[in-house]
């Protein structure tokens, strides 16, 4: 039970942490219930996507965010969210998630 506890709070700590970067970097184009991420293992190959919040809740979705905390931290160079992956793989974690939506 203070295991799961623990994780619980984990997970609400990593999305305060999250929500604060993409309210900070939050664009006019982006709509509501969405956030903006920067998909690309380079800066000249990244491309720009808008994706749900609801995303922020599938586990393979925060995998990816977690990749991102360890090669970048919160400062991101692109000035928004960037997740290091190739696109196929980010398509196949974001078609999951969409499916179980």
């Amino acid at each position: 039970m203070g295991i799961r506890l623990l994780s619980k709070i984990a997970g609400v700590r990593q999305f305060y942490k999250f929500q604060y970067v993409v309210t900070r970097n939050q664009l006019s184009d982006v709509p509501k219930g969405h956030f903006a991420v920067y998909v690309g293992e380079t800066d000249k190959k990244k491309k720009r996507y808008i994706v749900p919040i609801a995303y922020l809740n599938h586990s393979s979705f925060q995998e990816l965010l977690q990749k991102a905390e360890e090669e970048f931290g919160f400062q991101h160079s692109m000035g928004g969210l960037t997740i290091p992956c190739n696109e196929d793989a980010f398509f196949h974690v974001t078609s999951r998630s969409n499916n179980s939506l």
